[in-house]
């Protein structure tokens, strides 16, 4: 009888051996299955981001940087421009000082098509993603946060009433300024009649304000009567 309490006392701690290494095992099996779902959710999202999705990432954390920055030359009274300009080299400035002049140039009114992408451009311009809040709401809503097929996009997300009070003033600043532009201007008796209607006098006007520096010698010809 005593030789075989240590054999039962034996198995009892092999057993219980073997069910901790099998609960181990199960752990590390649900955890590498979770993690292959991130990956195969983060790979899935990685494949929908747009081509550009990174630079505008790095440009988006660069503008955080720079507001950063800003707030705290602000808070010592330093000059922004100043302080931004100690790590620029001459060639950096130069090179970024043609960049600036490329992008978005005014070229005029050609079609709505471009006056429209003009627009779009300058609006984007002026947003300020909050990458914190992004990322909060990332790490909140889990694999909701990436839009499916089956994604209604109602209750998902809910933006902040300050945004949406910001996209409230836009559209009302939008309003203001078509309306000042879309006045009827008082007409003027003494003005030249070049015109056959009221819209073939807005294109003349159009023209001569950007092609006018240019056609005055030759108008002037005309009326004249000299033009060759």
């Amino acid at each position: 009888m005593a030789s075989a309490t240590p054999s039962s006392s034996g198995t009892t701690s092999n057993k219980s051996a073997r069910l901790n290494r099998l609960r181990n095992l199960e752990l590390k099996m649900n955890e590498a299955r979770k993690l292959n779902h991130q990956e195969v959710a983060a790979e899935d999202e990685r494949k929908k981001r747009p081509e550009n999705f990174e630079a505008k990432r790095k440009r988006m954390e660069w503008e955080q940087e720079q507001d950063t920055l800003k707030q705290e030359c602000l808070a010592k009274g330093e000059n922004y421009d100043l302080v931004k300009l100690r790590d620029v080299g001459a060639d950096e400035a130069e090179r970024w000082e043609r960049k600036k002049k490329k992008k978005n140039p005014d070229t005029g009114f050609a079609d709505y098509e471009q006056a429209t992408y003009r627009q779009y451009q300058r609006l984007t311009k002026q947003m300020k993603p909050d990458l914190n809040q992004y990322e909060r709401q990332r790490e909140k809503m889990g694999d909701e946060f990436y839009a499916t097929a089956d994604t209604l996009g109602l209750h998902q997300r809910k933006d902040p009433e300050e945004n949406v009070d910001k996209m409230v003033e836009d559209l009302e600043k939008q309003i203001s300024k078509r309306e000042k532009y879309s006045r009827r201007r008082t007409f003027d008796e003494e003005a030249d009649i070049d015109y056959i209607n009221e819209r073939n006098m807005k294109f003349n006007k159009k023209l001569e304000r950007f092609y006018g520096q240019y056609t005055a010698e030759i108008k002037q010809n005309l009326e004249r009567g000299t033009a060759v």
